[in-house]
This record gives structure tokens, C-alpha cells and sequence, in this order.
């Protein structure tokens, strides 16, 4: 590969303290947390417990029917 040339030349300070930017690190973030349970699944959990209530309803009905 052929050397290419800058036309930035490097400048290091005689005096005074010599600095370096963009040093990376590690940067720790915020646990992101997931729900236990899945909208679908609340739903899921919702409507079973509303067929299980009419079930109920209905029952009770029949039997003050009878």
C-alpha cells in the first residue's frame, strides 16, 4: 500500500502538559427491564378470566332456573 502524506504535520508542545482526546471508555447504561408478562399474554389472561365469569353467571342462572 503506498504511503500517503498528510497535510497535517504532528506539532508536540516544548512546554506545558500534553493532552489526548477521544479516549474511549466504557460507558455503563441503564438496565433496560422487560415485563414479566407480555401484553398478549395479559390479554390472553383477561379474556379466559371473563369466559370463566359467564360460565360462572350462567350456571347460577340455571340453577335458580330449575
Amino acid at each position: 500500500m503506498p504511503e500517503v502524506k498528510s497535510i497535517f504535520r504532528e506539532v508536540l508542545p516544548k512546554q506545558g502538559q500534553l493532552s489526548m482526546e477521544d479516549v474511549p471508555t466504557m460507558v455503563l447504561c441503564k438496565p433496560k427491564l422487560l415485563p414479566l408478562k407480555s401484553v398478549t399474554l395479559e390479554k390472553l389472561e383477561k379474556m379466559q378470566t371473563e369466559a370463566q365469569e359467564a360460565i360462572r353467571q350462567q350456571e347460577v342462572s340455571l340453577k335458580e332456573q330449575g
